[in-house]
C-alpha cells in the first residue's frame, strides 16, 4: 500500500516523471529549478527549422523593403477576395451574415422578410383587396360603346305587289325592291346605372369580410412561421448542446481510458476495467457523429425558413447549458435575448381569455362564419326586384358606292336618343333559389359548430401549455441542482479512483450521471422555451407579429 501513496506518484498513481526535475539535474541547467532558455542564436535547430534562411537587412532601408513586400502581397490578396465576393453575388450584409452568428430576433426578422409561406400569404391578401375593388365596381355605372360597318355585296331584295306603284298592275304582279344601301354604318353608346340592386350591397359586405379573413390569415401564417423558426432555433441549440456534451463525455472517457491503461501496465488495474472503458468509448464515438448530423439538419431547417441557399455556414448564438431561467441578468446577452423574446405575459386565467379572443385560428373561424352568413343573405336577396336606369345614343348611316365614313357628304344619317327605367322582378325559377338558400344555411350551421369547437380546443391547449411551461421551469430548476451535484460527484469519484480508493465502475457511473444531468438540464430549458413559443402562438401574442421582442403589444 505504500507504493500507492500520492507522495511519490503522479495524479494517476504512477511514479512521478517530472520533466522540470530531470532538466534541473542535467549539466548546463541555468539556475536551480528553472528550465534552460534556448535562443535562435545558440540553437542551430531553430535557425534551420523554425524559419528559412534570409539575407541580412540593414537599417531603415531593410525595414522599408520588408513593408513594401508585405504591401505588395496584401493588395493582390484583397483584390482577389473582393472579386470572389462580387462573383458570388453577395452583398455586404449577406457576407456579414454568413460570417457572424445570428441572434434569435435577427433570425425571426429575416424570416418575416424572406419566408416563402409569408410571401404567399401576402399575395393572397393582395388578391382579396382586388376582389373588394371588383365588388365596388358594381356600384358605378356601366358605359358601353359599339361601332360597326357592313358592306352589302348583294343587298337584300324583297318583292312587293306591283299595284303599290302601278294601279293597273294585276294581282299577281310583283316588283323586286332592294332594301339597304351598299354601305351601312352603326354606332351606339349605352349607359346603365343600378338604382336598386340588393345583390351589390350584400356583395360589398361579403367582399369586405373576405378581405378581413385574408388579413387574419396573413397574421396567422406569420405567427406559424415565427413559431416554426423559434422551434427550429431552439432545436439547433439543443442539437449543438448534445454534440458538445457528447464530445465532452468522449473526452472524459478517453482520459479515463488512458489512466486505466497506465494503471493496467503498472499492475494496478485489471484488463476488465480497460475493456469496459473501451466498450463505452466505442459506444460514444457514433453518438458524436449522430449529434453532428442532428445539428446540421437543424441548421438546414432554419436556412430553409430563411430562404438561404448556403445552409452549411449558418451559425446562431445562445447556449442552453449556460441559460439561467431564474435570474435574467445572470445570462449572457445572447441568452437574455432568447429569454426576453416572448409574447404572452400572464397566468392561466389570462391565457384562457386571451386565447379565446386573440388566437388567429379562432378569429379566422369567426370571420369565416360571418362570410357564410353573407353568402346566405346574397341568395336570399335574389327574391327582391332590381331597378336600373339606362340611356342609349345611336347613329345609323348608309350610302352607295365606295365607302364614305358614316355617309359624310351626300349620304344619309339618322340619330336616336332614348332614356328609360327597367324593373326586373324574378317570379319563378323553379325551386333552385330555395335549394341554394338551404345550402348556405347548412354551411352557416357548420361554421358555427367549427367556431365553437375551435374555441374549446384553444382553451384546452392554452391550459396545457401553461402547465407544460411551469413543469419545464420547475424541472430546469431541479436539473440545475442535479448538474452541480453530478459535477461534484464526478470530481470525487475521479480523485478516489486516482488514489485507488474506488473502482473504475464507480468512475464510469459518475461520468454517465454527469453527462445525463447536463443533457437533462439542456432538455428542460429546451422544453421550457418550446412551451413558451407554443403558448405565444396559442394566445395570439407572438413576438414581432402582435407584440415587440420584449412582449409589449403593438
Amino acid at each position: 500500500m505504500d507504493s500507492c501513496s500520492c507522495t511519490g506518484r503522479g495524479i494517476y498513481g504512477l511514479p512521478r516523471q517530472s520533466s522540470a526535475r530531470s532538466l534541473r539535474n542535467r549539466p548546463g541547467a541555468s539556475g536551480a529549478g528553472s528550465l534552460p532558455r534556448l535562443s535562435p542564436r545558440n540553437s542551430p535547430t531553430a535557425n534551420q527549422t523554425l524559419r528559412p534562411p534570409s539575407k541580412p537587412e540593414k537599417g531603415r532601408e531593410g525595414m522599408i523593403q520588408i513593408h513594401i513586400r508585405r504591401f505588395s502581397t496584401a493588395v493582390p490578396v484583397a483584390f482577389i477576395l473582393l472579386f470572389v465576393v462580387r462573383a458570388l453575388g453577395l452583398t455586404e450584409l449577406e457576407a456579414q451574415e454568413l460570417v457572424s452568428a445570428m441572434g434569435l430576433e435577427q433570425v425571426v426578422r429575416t424570416a418575416l422578410g424572406s419566408n416563402l409561406d409569408v410571401i404567399a400569404a401576402r399575395l393572397g391578401l393582395r388578391e382579396a383587396n382586388e376582389r373588394v375593388s371588383e365588388a365596388r365596381s358594381s356600384v358605378y355605372p356601366t358605359v358601353d360603346f359599339n361601332v360597326g360597318y357592313t358592306r352589302n355585296v348583294s343587298p337584300t331584295v324583297n318583292f312587293l305587289p306591283a299595284s303599290i306603284f302601278d294601279p293597273t298592275a294585276g294581282p299577281d304582279d310583283y316588283i323586286g325592291v332592294k332594301f339597304g344601301a351598299d354601305n351601312q354604318w352603326t354606332s351606339s353608346v349605352n349607359v346603365e346605372q343600378a338604382l336598386f340592386k340588393p345583390s351589390v350591397l350584400v356583395g360589398l359586405g361579403a367582399a369586405g369580410r373576405f378581405k378581413s379573413l385574408q388579413e387574419e390569415s396573413v397574421r396567422g401564417q406569420t405567427q406559424v412561421v415565427v413559431t416554426r423558426v423559434r422551434l427550429a432555433y431552439y432545436q439547433l441549440l439543443l442539437s449543438q448542446e448534445q454534440e458538445r456534451l457528447t464530445e465532452n463525455s468522449l473526452h472524459r472517457v478517453r482520459k479515463s481510458l488512458e489512466e486505466t491503461q497506465a494503471l493496467h501496465r503498472a499492475g494496478l488495474a485489471s484488463e476488465y476495467d480497460v475493456l469496459r472503458l473501451q466498450v463505452e468509448l466505442a459506444n460514444l464515438e457514433p453518438n458524436v457523429q449522430r449529434a453532428r448530423n442532428a445539428s446540421m439538419q437543424a441548421r438546414r431547417q432554419i436556412a430553409v425558413e430563411l430562404d438561404i441557399s448556403d445552409q452549411e455556414s449558418l451559425e446562431v448564438t445562445g447556449s442552453l447549458a449556460e441559460m439561467d431561467l431564474e435570474d435574467l441578468t445572470a445570462n449572457t446577452p445572447a441568452n437574455r435575448e432568447i429569454l426576453a423574446f416572448t409574447g404572452f405575459q400572464g397566468d392561466l386565467g389570462d391565457a384562457v381569455q386571451v386565447a379565446s379572443e386573440l388566437r388567429s385560428d379562432v378569429r379566422q373561424l369567426a370571420l369565416n362564419e360571418d362570410l357564410r352568413r353573407s353568402e346566405m343573405r346574397l341568395e336570399q336577396v335574389s327574391y327582391l326586384p332590381e331597378v336600373t336606369l339606362f340611356g342609349n345614343y345611336i347613329i345609323n348611316a348608309q350610302d352607295n358606292g365606295s365607302p364614305n365614313f358614316f355617309a359624310r357628304g351626300d349620304g344619309q344619317r339618322a340619330y336616336t336618343r332614348l332614356v328609360g327605367v327597367r324593373v326586373s322582378l324574378p317570379i319563378f325559377q323553379g325551386f333552385r333559389r330555395d335549394a341554394r338558400i338551404d345550402q348556405k344555411r347548412a354551411l352557416v350551421r357548420q361554421a358555427e359548430a367549427q367556431t365553437e369547437k375551435g374555441i374549446d380546443q384553444a382553451v384546452a391547449q392554452a391550459k396545457g401549455l401553461v402547465e407544460a411551461t411551469d413543469e419545464a421551469h420547475q424541472r430546469a430548476r431541479g436539473q440545475r441542482l442535479a448538474v452541480r451535484q453530478a459535477e461534484r460527484g464526478f470530481e470525487i469519484a475521479s480523485a478516489q479512483y486516482r488514489e485507488g480508493l474506488s473502482s473504475q465502475l464507480e468512475l464510469t457511473d459518475s461520468e454517465v450521471a454527469l453527462r445525463q444531468s447536463e443533457f437533462n438540464y439542456a432538455q428542460a430549458v429546451y422544453d421550457y422555451l418550446v412551451a413558451r413559443a407554443q403558448l405565444d402562438e396559442a394566445t395570439g401574442r407572438v413576438p414581432l407579429v402582435d407584440v415587440d421582442a420584449q412582449g409589449d403589444r403593438f
